[in-house]
């Protein structure tokens, strides 16, 4: 999984994640593929072009046959733009743990979403699955600077479907924010993305998001595709641990950095087990109803 992700839980997580942080979580090396024979054609075309392989008996199925070549294929075909660094937009943010009152080690990403109290943010839900205690959200995180402040999350909304079983179509959060000593709504400070559900598979989208190991965020553009039933699929290199959350934007303003999330980094493998591709599970009927719950406080 793309690491981020505070104590990111699940039995499917694309690295094994501690009970801690993480976001795209753990190493994200490996493609997994086929393990019978059937698939040894797939194995050896991919291991000629220098792809590491892990071969799972789980997914050596006859039925997984043709959607994992599907992937090897994607994989083996998918472009080789990277994420370029950025300083950031107001609605997109950095999630922290915090030390003695202090920032410590960012570990996931979020993004302001509009609604009625103005004070929603969205991620993925295996980034806040071990808890929020000392978490905070800094938009517009650059370079050490807290350029909107520093929020902190005092309730998580996530769907059942994911508590009880860590369902990948299912890996999204809503958190409530304030900010210590104010009345002020983030959206009023930051602005904030516009929610939308039911979109086409294929869309143009901006992802955003905070690698671990980086101070200031990373951008890029590509369209999206549905590699699987209700997943989203999004090619671009150094989208590595801590991206996780991060939101596909489209119709972005360039003038506010702006637009709609249509997914967030996480979802099958928890967003990914290599940087050059990620996943969000696709709004639906599920994260309106999650966002309706979010918004009433529920």
């Amino acid at each position: 999984m793309r690491a981020g992700r505070l104590g990111g839980p699940g039995p499917a997580a694309r690295d094994e994640e501690q009970q801690q942080p993480a976001g795209h979580s753990g190493p994200r090396q490996r493609v997994r593929l086929l393990s019978r024979p059937s698939a040894r054609i797939a194995l050896i075309s991919a291991l000629a072009v220098g792809v590491v392989v892990t071969m799972t008996p789980a997914e050596g199925a006859a039925g997984n046959i043709a959607s994992g070549l599907a992937r090897v294929v994607g994989h083996l075909t998918a472009p080789s733009q990277n994420g370029q660094d950025f300083t950031g937009t107001p609605a997109v943010g950095a999630l922290f743990t915090t030390t003695g009152g202090k920032l410590s080690n960012h570990f996931c990403t979020a993004s302001v979403v509009s609604s009625p109290h103005r004070d929603l943010v969205i991620t993925a839900a295996h980034c806040v699955s071990g808890g929020t205690a000392g978490v905070v959200f800094v938009p517009g995180y650059h370079s050490g600077v807290a350029p909107y402040g520093i929020w902190t999350v005092t309730k998580v909304y996530s769907d059942p479907a994911w508590s009880s079983s860590a369902s990948p179509d299912d890996d999204v959060a809503f958190l409530r924010v304030t900010q210590l000593g104010s009345i002020v709504p983030i959206e009023d400070v930051t602005g904030a993305e516009q929610l939308q559900t039911g979109t086409p598979a294929r869309q143009l989208v901006e992802v955003i998001g905070y690698p671990n190991d980086a101070n200031t965020p990373i951008t890029c553009q590509n369209w999206t595709r549905e590699p699987m039933a209700d997943q989203l699929e999004f090619d671009c290199g150094g989208y590595t641990d801590g991206t996780s959350g991060g939101p596909f934007l489209t119709n972005v303003d360039p003038l506010t950095g702006q637009g709609s999330v249509i997914g967030v980094i996480g979802g099958y493998e928890q967003g990914g087990d290599i940087p050059q591709v990620s996943y969000s599970a696709m709004f639906g009927v599920n994260v309106t109803a999650l966002y309706h719950a979010a918004v009433a406080g529920g």
